[in-house]
This record gives structure tokens, sequence and C-alpha cells, in this order.
């Protein structure tokens, strides 16, 4: 404990914890034969001896070096090799100095302080989205309350029982030297030199600074009169942070944070005036705000100001993550929906901050704490007022790139929570370096590949465009619990629906007799479901009235309306689709996205009116882009899921049907298209899984059953084993409720289908054998599997076919298929 990492991806720069890891890089100290603290010391010999002057004294990995782990590959820029993914081992590569060159290439666990005049240029992996989409919900924040117990109601995440605060207190509170660097210039302070350790106190040779890392509360001081310091719980970015004992209240556990590293008390009051409205933050996932009380300091005669919070029990997020350990010691991320609970928690508690003008500006794995099933969020100091001119802090890897320019705001806090997410849901090598404002693409992170839509939910949160970004804490977390929804259906094959508050319902089902015919653009355009009307429009009121109301009757009643109505314009183009007015309908599309070219329902409306054109290519480029703004939605890939079965995109479609109806089966078109593209695979038995998955509440219920009775038959050849499918049709036949002539169409397929399998011999032909040569033991619709009684069943429902129309020509034509099919006869 206390000795120097040695892995090369550290840089030398951490110390290994209680628990035998490194609390910089995360992971266990190379096996080797010396000890730590021997191996640390050959490093920064080595270092030494290459190069003089360094910065900072650090090490780095040399990149492009053969891996001598008994592979092939060779090291990548984050100290791992790019063919067996282990990290290099440590002295069999050279090393190089790294200088430290910016306040944003510090530690990932300290906060930085970042000046508004920087610049930050970034690019990203991204969706290839080629339409911009902005979801046009407020920026302003929302949400006062939680959403639920911890998991939204869908995970159950493991307690985390509540320690003795006690035995938080450390026992010899230092701050490695590392980690020392002057709080006005950022250089480094306190450090050993020609082997005497640093100072912990003392000036900054760089700017005059005085700095101190020694704790300025002992045991036993009373703070403001009624805190009893116990001792140090940790060190953070505006110095230690002291356990106390309220002994006004009751004996209560409470946490002292230094408020303002400064001998100045008339700024010392002026911060606190400033700080004060913190105690008026008061949500169940933030931590509560006391008091703010002073201290003298007996060494520099100064006052010093603290913060006193609410002490909250259990672990950091980051210490559950790094309790999770593979063989080799790396860090095992944490299940996607754990993470994705944790999310939701957080997320109304920001919601709540941003309703009143506040952002948090700090989130990431160490300020949240589970403790027992409730979440957290901790450590307010960097809090600012949303417009504040003044120092934002954050940290390296979770910061979003415009902050140093345009400083704090809802997108920026938003961006945090997606950058913690990807820490903690994949292995996030380089994420304060390599890829400090970007994301690793599907084609590295396996889970990306897996979990589509939760890849484009952190694409969308972390745009290096912020107005491109999620509008507010709600509209986030409403995405984001679709995004559970969906990946925990494609865990366990359980439906999770709900309703969404983007789009209506599918207005219909389209091909619902399973067809060879190809599918109807237009028709499966207008099917797909409508955007919800924003109630906040001026036109909304007057859309309630023309809900049922026909196109023409539509577009007569939106002529008198009042203009200037988003909704109305959208109503009256919706009308001219149906109508099959396409000019008129690109006129009025042309107009709108002229006005509202980046409003996701005039995206939506692109993509169905190139649809119905038959432009499916076009279509599926517009349904993309609504498909990235909103990820957690049905909508888009139901949409992506017709366009890709026009294109002839089996598979696509596929997954795209299969990703709808998994997670909610009240969209039907989800489970017809799924068996179309499968049937068209050759995939029988899954198109009947998929169309078997229709619920029995649905209006479409027997339409399906009806359909997996052809789903089963079509196309089958007659020396097929039919013998049990024709079981399970009759059966099927048998138990549905359909009107006479609906009964007779689907007996004559199937006894079609059981005269061409007897004639076949499978079932003995003439001589009467029925299924699998096993005589008497299949009857078809009541009928033994034998030609001469299948015949006869087949005239007598063509007869009764004749009988049912009212057309003279069909008719004649079942009168003839009847005689066709009568059996030879004396009379």
């Amino acid at each position: 404990m206390g000795e120097t990492c040695t892995r090369p991806e550290c840089s030398g720069s951490g110390t290994i914890d209680g628990d035998g890891y490194c609390d910089e890089c995360g992971l266990a100290p190379l096996a080797a034969t010396a000890t730590a603290s021997a191996k640390a010391a050959a490093v920064t010999a080595s270092a030494s001896s290459s190069v003089s002057g360094s910065a900072s004294g650090s090490v780095k990995v040399v990149t492009g070096a053969a891996c001598t782990r008994g592979c092939t590959g060779t090291i990548d820029t984050d100290g791992y090799c790019d063919e067996c993914g282990l990290a290099a081992e440590a002295g069999a590569l050279p090393l190089v100095p790294s200088a430290r060159t910016e306040p944003y290439s510090g530690s990932v666990s300290s906060r930085t302080m970042s000046g508004r005049s920087r610049s930050h240029r970034s690019t990203r992996t991204g969706s290839g989205r080629s339409v911009s989409v902005r979801s046009g919900t407020s920026s302003s924040g929302s949400g006062t309350g939680r959403r639920g117990n911890l998991g939204a109601g869908l995970v159950t995440v493991p307690s985390i029982p509540s320690a003795d605060p006690g035995a938080a207190v450390l026992t010899d509170p230092q701050v490695p030297e590392r980690k020392r660097f002057c709080s006005k210039c950022d250089a480094p302070v306190g450090r050993e030199k020609n082997g005497v350790p640093g100072r912990p106190d003392g000036f900054c040779t760089k700017c005059g600074t005085p700095y101190s890392f020694t704790p300025k509360l002992t045991r036993g001081d009373l703070v403001g009169g009624q805190y009893e310091v116990l001792g140090c719980l940790a060190h953070g970015g505006l110095g230690w942070i002291y356990l106390a004992v309220d002994r006004r209240v009751n004996d209560r556990w409470v946490v002292l944070k230094g408020l303002l590293d400064t001998g100045d008390q008339d700024a010392l009051a002026v911060a606190i005036a400033e700080r004060r409205f913190l105690a008026e933050v008061d949500h169940p996932n933030i931590v509560r705000i006391i008091n703010f009380v002073e201290h003298p300091d007996l060494r520099s005669g100064s006052i010093d100001g603290y913060i006193v919070m609410e002490y909250i029990g259990g672990k950091s997020l980051k210490d559950i993550a790094n309790e999770r350990r593979t063989p080799d010691g790396r860090r095992e991320p944490l299940p996607v929906e754990q993470a994705i609970a944790y999310a939701l928690e957080a997320l109304p508690a920001l919601g709540y901050l941003h309703a009143r003008g506040l952002v948090y500006c700090d989130f990431k794995i160490d300020n949240v704490i589970q403790s027992e099933d409730s979440l957290k969020i901790i450590d307010l100091g960097a809090v600012s007022r949303s417009g504040d001119d003044g120092p934002v802090y954050g940290t390296v890897g979770y910061q979003a790139p415009e902050i140093a320019t345009d400083g704090p705001s809802v997108a920026s806090d938003l961006y945090t929570v997606a950058r913690t997410l990807a820490v903690l849901t994949f292995d996030f090598q380089g994420y304060n370096t390599t890829f400090k404002f970007e994301l690793p693409g599907p084609e590295r992170v396996p889970l990306f590949a897996r979990y589509e839509s939760y890849y484009r939910l952190l694409v969308r949160a972390t745009d290096p465009d912020p107005a491109r970004r999620f509008g507010s804490a709600e509209e986030m977390a409403d995405q984001l619990t679709g995004v559970l929804r969906e990946l925990l259906a494609l865990q366990d094959g359980r439906p999770r629906p709900a309703l969404s508050t983007l789009f209506g319902p599918e207005l219909r089902v389209v091909d619902t007799e399973l067809t060879p015919d190809p599918l109807d653009p237009s028709a499966a355009a207008l099917a797909l479901p409508v955007p919800r009307v924003d109630p906040a429009d001026p036109g909304a009121g007057f859309l309630a009235t023309l809900v049922a109301s026909a196109p023409a009757e539509a577009l007569a009643a939106l002529a008198t309306a009042p203009a200037g109505s988003v909704e109305l314009r959208l109503r009256a183009l919706r009308a001219h689709l149906e109508l099959g007015a396409r000019e008129d309908a690109e006129v009025q599309l042309l107009a709108l996205e002229e006005d509202r070219g980046d409003d996701w329902r005039v995206v939506w409306y692109r993509g169905l009116a190139e649809l119905s054109a038959g432009r499916a290519e076009q279509a599926a480029a517009a349904f993309d882009a609504v498909y990235d703004a909103f990820p957690g939605e049905a909508a888009p890939k139901l949409a992506l899921a017709v366009c890709a079965e026009l294109l002839g995109n089996t598979q696509d479609a596929a997954e795209f049907y299969r990703l709808v109806g998994s997670t909610d089966r009240a969209y039907v078109s989800a489970a017809f298209g799924l068996a179309r593209v499968l049937l068209a695979a050759g995939d029988r038995p899954g198109a009947v899984t998929a169309l078997e998955t229709v619920p029995e509440a649905s209006a479409h219920y027997t339409a399906a059953r009806i359909a997996t009775l052809r789903a089963r038959l079509r196309g089958r050849a007659p020396e097929e084993p039919l013998g049990p499918e024709l079981a399970r049709c009759s059966a099927q036949l048998t138990a549905l409720s359909l009107d006479a002539r609906r009964t007779e169409e689907l007996s004559v397929e199937i006894l079609n289908a059981s005269l061409g399998w007897v004639l076949a011999g499978s079932a003995g032909g003439a001589a009467g054998s029925s299924a699998e040569g096993v005589s008497g033991t299949l009857d078809v619709l009541g009928h033994r599997a034998a030609e001469r009684e299948l015949r006869f069943a087949l005239e007598h429902s063509y007869r009764v076919l004749a009988r049912l129309t009212d057309r003279a020509e069909i008719r004649i034509e079942m009168v003839e298929r009847a005689n066709r099919a009568r059996p030879r006869t004396w009379v």
C-alpha cells in the first residue's frame, strides 16, 4: 500500500491503494520478482538517465513497439497491445519522458479549472447522419423529484450497505507528490529534489503563490462552535475533506469541506454569501448542504470557510467499478443496465438543478455514491449559476470541449453523464487522452455493436455541437429509459412496452396476408406512427377537432385556421400525402424545411414523403437522423425496417423489425414485417414464431394466426415432411372463429397442401396410409389424409365458395375447380 504503480499506461503517477489496485489507472500491479517500490525506482532511474530536464519527470511507453507477451501485436498510444489487448510488460519497452504541457493533461481523479480563453477542437466517431436534427425541447432543464426506485423499476441493482463512518477516516492523511500542483498556475509544487522529499507547505517557485497540503483541522477541533472534527476523509480540488460530529444536533455525522483557499477575510465573506444558494438545494438524490461556517487557521492566522454537508455512507461508483476485476487484474465493466439505472437516478437530480438555473459541472464516477438502495450526487463545490463568468471546475475525460470558451451549460452537464456511462460500461482506455472528446466506434467496442441504440444515445449526448445534444435532463432520461427497455428485451426476450411521448401508435398494419407481391411503399409510409401534436403549439386546440377527419375535409378545415402554426402545416402536409398529391406535399415540405429545417418532425415528414414516392434510400437517411436524435423511440426503427425491406436488405430489415417487436409487441407491423423478411430468407420457423408473438388482445390477433397458417404451408415442396405442420394448421383453423368465406378459403389452402403431400407419396397416396407411413394417425380438417377423402373435401369447399360469391365469373371458376378436384366416381 502506498507503493508506486509500475504499469506503463499509468506513467508511474499512481500509487497502490489498500485493495491492491492503482488509484490512477485502476489496475493491479504487474507481477514481477522485484518489489513495487524497487520497480518504481528503476523506472525513475531509467527516465532520469535517458533525458534530463523533463517538465514533470513522468514517463510513458513508446508506441509502435512489439508486444512481448507472445503475440504479434504492437503497443498502441494507450500502452495496450492492439492484438492481445493486454498492457505492455514493465521493463520490456523503452521509456521516454512525458511533459505536463497543459492543465487538461492532469490526473483523471483531480479537478482542473479551465480558462474561458482556451479553445478546444475535436472530431468524433458519429453515426454518419446526413440530416441535422434538433429535439426542439427547452434547454432550461426540468424535473423536481425522483423517477422511482433505483433501477427505474426495470433493473435490480445490488444494495450497498452503509459502513461505519469512523472507519473511513485516514490514519495518515497525505497528498502524494504527483498530485501537488499550484492552485494558480498549475505548476508542480512540493516535489522531491535530489532525493529530498518535497515540502507539503511552501510557495510556488513559478508564480510565488503559497500552497499547503497539510490538513488545517485536526482531531478534536470544534469548528463553528458545534462540529467536532474526527479526521480527514479525502483530499479534493479545494483542500481536505473532514468527517465531523454535530454536537448540537443529535451527534449526527457531517462532512466539512473547504470553501475557499484564501486568507482574505473579505473575499471569504463574499464567497460564503455567493454560495449560500446551495443550502436551498433540496433533492433526495443530491447531498444536502447543512451550513456554512468559519474557523481560524492557527498557523497562518487567517480565517477559513467550510461547507457543512450531510454524511453519505455507502460506496462511490468509482469504488463499485474498481471492485469488479477480470482474472488479469483489469476493471470489468459494469453491466450496462446497471450503469443506465444509475444515470436514470442521477438525471432528475441534475434536471432539478437546471430548473433552478444551476449547473453541476463535475459529474463523474467519483461524485456519485450508492448507499443501500439510493443514489446521491455529492460534492457541490463545482456548482455554478448558469451564465456566471467565474472559474469553471471539471475533470479531464468528462468535461465537454466547449467549457473553456462557452462555459458550463445544461448541454455540458448532460455530456458528463454520457461520458460517465461510457467509462462504466466498457474498457474505455484513453478516455482522458486519445478519446478525450471522442467515443470509439462499434468496430472497437463490442457493446456498441450489440446495442446500437445505446451507442447512438452516447453519440448524441457527446456531440461536439452543444445544440445537437439532448435539450434537457428529462429528455435524455426518457430516451435512456427507452434504450434500457430495448436492451433488457434483447437480453431475456421479455417485452418492456411503454407509451411514447413523441409518437402515437402505429395507424395500421400493411400486408397481413403475407402476399408474394412487393410491399406498397406509400401504404407502408402512411401506416407508420404519427408524431404527437405539441400541446404548446397555437394550433393544437384546432387540431384536436380534426383527428378523425378525412384528408380532403381536413384540408378544407385547415384553410380556415389561423396561420403561423407548425402543427397545422404538418397536418396539411400529411393530408396531401394521404390524398396522393405528392407535388402539393413537396411544396408544403420545402416551405417547412426552409423555416424549420432542423425540427425533427419536419425531418420525419421528409422521410414519409420520400418513402411514399418510392425513394426508400432517401427516406432511410431522414429516418436514420431521427433515430440518431431519439434512440429510445421505436418509430424510427420501424421506419428504417420498412426502408431496408424495400431496398432488399433482408438482414437489416429483420434486425430492426426484431428490435421493435421484442421491446413492444403492440407494434404488430413489426411481427408481420419480420415474418415477411424471414420467409424471403427461407427461415419459415422464424417467421411463424414472429407471428405468434402478436398478443391475443391485439385487433390483429386473428390476422396473425391466419398468417401463421400461410407461413407454414406456402411455397412448401410436397415431398417435405408436412405431417406435423398440417396437423397444427388444422387445429388452428378449427380454433379460429372466422366467417364462412374466410374459413373455406383457408380450408382450400390446407387441403390443397395436404393433397399435394399425399400425391407425392408422403402418406401412402391412394393406399390411404396416413402421415409418416403410420395408418390412421393424421386427420386434416376432420378428413383422413388420403387422396379420395381429401378430393371430396376440396370439392365441397370450392362449391361453398361458389355459393358465397356474388360475382358470376368467380362462381364459374369455383365450380370448375370443384369439378377438377372431385375424385373419379361412377356417378
